[in-house]
């Protein structure tokens, strides 16, 4: 398995050198550098997107989270993710108009712009800020277990996130967002090919789908029905998990920012349909995956199963193409979810452009070092680090949906309920105070209320403009 590891490695790194090198030729001013040009297809565009939402997390969390509790996962996640496809169609036309009438630089920006208020940017994109990192760090700690797995005896866990940090932030710093949308085409097809091709193995080591269920059954007859063995897959978490997950395209700067970078609204619809396919296959993978891993790996931790499943009990060939199918993603992901960091915060100065691109070179710096910190001191629950923070920028949702669908001033009570329910979630996330109120979930309590308010807010203020 090393020696392929090796040779993929390097076949990996040397793609890699190539489309950066490219991109740097094609970056002929800083728009082009941050925005990639506002010029890429179709095909790029799925692959891209694809990269973005399927990353580490879904190559060693999901098939875990399948394992643990069972296929109620499918209802949180790929039903999930097919409504949300749908929302790319009609948030997509939406957003893309409003770049138009506005400009896009980011979406803290552009709601500075449209509320007309500097608070409207400063809330979307401390709100990026604090739950993005910790996605970011989901992704390097992932690829850190896997090299701690293969190298038991060369780095600590942290050696490994600090060079994968390195590597990282050299390649946004230099080739920009057209030379990470490149990296993710790579990614995606080594993602899409290991899991499909593990997928396959875990089904074949029962002989067929059928019998993997029966032994899922026999195992624990819990896991295959809702809520699971451990109660998870309640009805408010699931509501909640689908109402954040929808809301991705919306809430999260690196999937917005790949909706304006499309070449045009057909292109941005043609990635959408690709993107349901894509899902389909990816979540087919890692639910066999979890399912072969709820026989076969009962009682083992998240690292014993991942270690197990998806490298030694692989030929060595699929083996190495794991290890760097995962470094992949881990670096597209992170660049992309780094860079996205890197355009809000650009998007909210003001005055030279040249020291702003500076400043924020500067800020892409911090906010790797600060991901680092965060993937050295998290636990293993991937998935569930990564729906708290799917859960955290939702709540940012109501400010960036009205600033783009409203034809006139939204109102700063929008903002104002938006930054109070950050505040409480972060508040019951450090359990300063509980996650329920009156026996409904927390998280689902304050994206009801921020519902209401976003309604009443733009009823009251078209009845008084027309008063008016």
């Amino acid at each position: 398995m090393i020696t392929w590891f090796w040779i993929l490695s390097i076949t990996f790194i040397l793609i890699l050198v190539f489309v950066s090198t490219k991109a740097i030729r094609t970056n002929k001013s800083i728009d082009d550098f941050m925005l990639a040009g506002s010029n890429i297809g179709s095909v790029l565009g799925i692959l891209t997107y694809a990269a973005a939402l399927f990353s580490a997390f879904i190559f060693i969390g999901v098939p875990d989270f399948f394992r643990v509790h069972g296929v109620g996962a499918w209802i949180f996640l790929p039903i999930s993710d097919g409504v949300m496809f749908f929302m790319i169609f009609w948030f997509g036309f939406q957003l893309r108009k409003k770049a138009k009438e506005v400009g896009y630089k980011g979406m803290a920006g552009m709601m500075t712009k449209i509320f007309e208020t500097k608070w409207a940017g400063y809330v979307v994109f401390i709100a990026a800020f604090i739950f993005l990192i910790p996605y970011v760090a989901i992704q390097i700690r992932g690829i850190s277990m896997f090299f701690t797995a293969i190298f038991p005896n060369a780095l600590p866990l942290w050696g490994w996130a600090l060079i994968i940090v390195s590597m990282m932030l050299i390649y946004s710093e230099i080739g920009g967002l057209k030379a990470i949308v490149f990296s993710d085409a790579v990614q995606a097809v080594l993602l899409l090919t290991v899991l499909s091709i593990i997928g396959y193995n875990s089904v074949k080591y029962f002989g067929n789908i059928q019998e993997l269920f029966v032994q899922v059954k026999a195992t624990n007859p819990a896991l295959l029905s809702t809520p699971g063995p451990k109660g998870l897959f309640t009805t408010q978490f699931l509501i909640a998990s689908f109402l954040v997950i929808v809301l991705l395209p919306v809430s999260q700067p690196q999937f917005s920012s790949r909706i304006v970078i499309m070449k045009s609204m057909k292109e941005t619809y043609r990635m959408a349909f690709g993107l349901g396919l894509v899902a389909f296959i990816v979540f087919v993978a890692t639910m066999l995956i979890g399912m072969y891993g709820s026989v076969r790996y009962t009682d083992s931790t998240t690292q014993e199963f991942v270690e197990n499943a998806l490298l030694f009990d692989q030929p060595n060939i699929i083996a190495a193409l794991a290890i760097v199918g995962l470094f992949a993603a881990v670096l597209s992901t992170s660049n992309a979810q780094i860079f996205a960091l890197g355009s809000e915060f650009r998007s909210l100065l003001r005055g030279d452009e040249k020291r702003n691109f500076n400043y924020t070179k500067i800020a892409l710096f911090v906010f790797s070092a600060i991901a680092l910190f965060f993937s050295v001191i998290i636990g293993d629950q991937l998935v569930l680090l990564a729906r708290v923070s799917f859960a955290g920028t939702a709540l940012i949702a109501p400010i960036i949906l009205v600033g783009v669908v409203s034809k006139r001033k939204p109102g700063i009570e929008i903002i104002v309920s938006s930054a109070i329910a950050l505040l409480i979630f972060l508040l019951s996330l450090f359990n300063i105070i509980g996650s329920e109120v009156s026996g409904v979930r927390l998280d689902l309590l304050l994206m009801m209320i921020l519902t209401l308010v976003t309604v009443v807010s733009m009823i009251v203020r078209k009845t008084y403009s027309k008063e008016k």
